[in-house]
């Protein structure tokens, strides 16, 4: 690309391995960066990273970062993805204080963002969606999202009408302090397709490029924990529809910089989800297969520069899995210090933390990503497979147990896997000696009945929701985390499943709930109370 000069220095209004890693390119480039950090993220690799680092109140207070970036000269900031990745009023501040906004034009985040909105644009420009459902005339099973913002905040499956205004409440508080907007709306869930996402380059001189998909099925709680591109089995008369599906989006909206279109694939039929505009955590499976660093992309957009005129065609396989400080079999996070973090050599890795960190409850699970590459996917799995061998984490509870069983796990290999992969396969249970027939993953279209009750608890569906019993009488807490909403009071009757606190931590919202219907002898915390694990927070009787 070749275009106006790069910024002389660069702000990264984020945390983690997303800002050291957008540190990286830019050292690359010959750009200064600067980080930011919040009173208690002092200490935290990313702000060890930059060339200079400025202390703010909050990430999510726009005024901060602009402050931040006058006090230190920058003259551009990038959002990273999360807090204000996605904010059209933050992109707009940043413009009109003169400084170069690494991401989309305000009016296309607006468009693209409100999920509505997006839906209706898409419609017009003839992309099949998933129609919303009037939560007055519920259709089940649906899936309640927020219409703000993504990333699995303000999300909730409902399965049943007593679960609907529970879902309604959640999904909206949790969108409220996710995005500062608690609107939500329903939609149909499908249960058993792929998710399959298109990445895309958009300059400001009007071309955008697909630099293909990525495949995203296997999550847990509408956050994902392995992505590979290209996706397995995919047909390729749908894949390249999705991705002129995911240009016209693009273009019906204005849209510039890096986006992903994220899609759900059942059969041979495809449905756009929403844009996500913003640089996404499973960006280097993309920047693997086709040879481009896509910070460095963002950077040249955001100058002007033009693209290149096409896209390079795809090489190989790659796949990246997410280290994660949350509990191997129920994802719950987890918090302590690293004492002892042993990395692979033999991948890419983008990790935010280092030996001694300290994980708190207050920010994502993130650890770090693993990144595998091979000419075929089997040498990509069996390269993945080596380096999560030969990674070790010591302190501070990981999936790391999880991932090691997911990359063996006959299903994944054949390519088959899902987004109800987890619920047919509980982690860490044992796994058949091979894939089953490739009729058998598609119960949607069979009209199959539910999976089993041994699924793992699906931590945004009050059917799943952990209940925390440890006793005939006593509910506690199962991590550490504030209490943001109590339900009961004492002598109130409450059925089973019925909700009686909800925690939050590292921006997860977990209800826990009655296992059977009884009585509330005593309420033992209050909202806004910090509490940690294995607190007694609610008794009740028989």
């Amino acid at each position: 690309m070749s275009g106006s000069a790069l910024p002389a220095k660069l702000l990264v209004a984020n945390r983690g391995e997303i800002a050291v890693r957008i540190f990286r390119t830019c050292r690359e480039l010959g750009i200064a960066t600067v980080a930011v950090a919040a009173p208690d993220d002092a200490g935290s690799l990313h702000a060890r990273s930059a060339d200079e680092t400025i202390p703010i109140a909050s990430y999510l207070d726009p005024a901060e970062h602009l402050r931040a970036a006058r006090e230190a000269g920058a003259a551009a900031i990038h959002p990273g993805y999360g807090f204000l990745a996605e904010d059209a009023e933050f992109a707009g501040a940043v413009e009109a204080a003169g400084l170069v906004w690494v991401g989309p034009p305000p009016e296309a985040m607006r468009s693209g963002g409100d999920k509505l909105e997006a839906k209706r644009i898409a419609r017009e420009a003839g992309v099949p969606v998933v129609d919303p459902i009037d939560p007055l005339r519920p259709v089940f099973p649906l899936l309640v999202k927020a219409a703000a913002g993504g990333g699995g905040r303000g999300m909730r499956i409902v399965r049943t009408p007593g679960e609907l205004q529970p879902a309604l409440e959640a999904a909206a508080r949790e969108a409220e302090a996710a995005f500062g907007d608690g609107e939500v709306f329903c939609e149909r869930y499908l249960e058993s397709g792929r998710h399959v996402e298109i990445q895309l380059l958009a300059d400001a001189h009007g071309q955008i490029v697909s630099l293909g998909e990525r495949d995203c099925s296997v999550q847990r709680r509408y956050q994902k924990l392995l992505e590979e591109s290209p996706s397995p089995g995919l047909d390729e008369g749908v894949r390249a529809a999705m991705g002129d599906a995911a240009i016209r989006f693009a273009r019906a909206i204005g849209y510039r910089n890096a986006g992903t279109a994220e899609f759900i694939v059942a059969g041979g039929e495809f449905f756009f989800l929403e844009l996500n505009a913003r640089i996404q955590v499973e960006h280097p499976v993309t920047e693997a297969v086709r040879g481009r660093d896509l910070v460095a992309e963002q950077l040249a957009i955001a100058v002007g520069a033009p693209l290149e005129p096409a896209a390079a065609p795809p090489r190989g396989h790659a796949i990246e899995v997410r280290l994660c400080a949350e509990d191997p079999r129920t994802f719950l996070p987890q918090t302590g210090r690293i004492e002892l973090l042993r990395l692979p050599e033999s991948i890419r890795v983008d990790s935010g933390v280092m030996e001694g960190d300290m994980v708190g409850a207050r920010y994502d699970s993130l650890l770090a990503k693993l990144i595998a590459f091979g000419e075929t996917r089997d040498e990509t799995l069996a390269r993945l497979g080596e380096a999560l061998a030969e990674t070790e984490v010591r302190g501070v509870v990981t999936n790391l147990p999880f991932l090691r069983w997911l990359v063996r796990h006959p299903v994944l290999r054949a390519g088959r896997a899902t987004t109800s992969f987890l619920t047919r396969h509980p982690p860490l249970s044992p796994a058949p000696l091979r894939a089953p027939a490739q009729v058998w993953e598609n119960g949607f279209r069979l009209n199959l009945p539910p999976a089993p009750a041994a699924a793992p608890p699906d931590l945004d569906d009050p059917a799943h929701a952990h209940t925390g019993h440890t006793g005939p009488a006593e509910i506690t807490a199962p991590m550490p985390g504030t209490v943001i909403r109590v339900y009961v009071a004492p002598g109130d009757v409450v059925e089973a499943r019925a909700p009686l606190v909800a925690l939050e931590a590292m921006k997860l919202e977990l209800p826990l709930v009655a296992p059977l219907p009884a009585t509330v002898r005593a309420v033992h915390v209050s909202e806004g109370e910090t509490v940690a694990a294995g607190t007694v927070l609610v008794e009740l009787e028989e």
